[in-house]
């Protein structure tokens, strides 16, 4: 592991280093408030993951519960190319070993780049309850985390799960989960827009205006007034 940490260490970007914490909003009061950053990129983070993938998960404990942001990115990389290639039984111990440090997962980039990769994954062909647990909870990470685990629902070409969490988070105050919710409505409008614009007609009215405004963002410039006016 130190071994690791050591060639971590040597992608170091200063200037980045500062641009992070301000781009992640890990100020006092911003939603990754207290994380840390060294400045490194993603991509020599992926090349890292590619090389300590055999990595046991026991040895990415202190990866993913480090304060450093981009150290649980990288223990998150490494688990979504372990699972990719794994059996049955070892896909369920990473899943529960994901689940089991979830807490870690708290920045949208962490999430984004994690839940529909593991968790919805896992979920498509077994009772989604864990889903609805976590989109049911007070924590704003968690909660994205349903969100976006929903994704690999909708590659799957399944839009119900989506449209409920949709639905049941409407009213959400916080502007990342608008993002999230707009961005997996545009994603099913992509591969159907009628069942899209059937869940706008009957919301839109009701939804944060960056949520809508993320939904209809690739319609028609006609459409996409008509929803922003109201003229539906």
């Amino acid at each position: 592991m130190q071994q690791l940490i050591e060639q971590l260490k040597t992608y170091i970007e200063p200037e980045k280093a500062v641009f992070f914490p301000k781009f992640f909003k890990a100020f006092p009061g911003g939603y990754g408030e207290g994380d840390l950053f060294w400045g490194i990129r993603v991509p020599p983070l992926r090349k890292l993951a590619k090389k300590y993938r055999h990595l046991a998960l026991d040895e990415l404990i202190p990866l993913i519960t480090s304060p450093i942001h981009e150290q649980r990115m990288l223990a998150l990389f490494i688990l979504r190319l372990q699972f990719e290639k794994a059996e049955e039984e070892v896909k369920e111990q990473i899943i529960a070993f994901y689940l089991k440090y979830l807490k870690g997962v708290n920045n949208w980039d962490l999430v984004d780049s994690s839940a529909h990769y593991l968790l919805g994954t896992w979920l498509l062909d077994k009772d989604v309850q864990q889903i609805w647990v976590l989109a049911s909870s007070e924590n704003l990470w968690f909660q994205r985390i349903a969100v976006m685990s929903s994704f690999a629902f909708i590659r799957a070409g399944r839009f119900e799960l989506t449209l409920q969490l949709a639905e049941h988070l409407l009213s959400h105050p916080h502007d990342l989960m608008h993002k999230a919710l707009g961005w997996m409505l545009r994603e099913i409008g992509n591969r159907d827009l009628c069942v899209e614009m059937l869940f706008l007609d009957k919301f839109y009215t009701r939804m944060p205006r960056t949520m809508l405004r993320y939904a209809i963002e690739k319609f028609p410039q006609e459409l996409r007034l008509d929803y922003l006016k109201g003229r539906r």
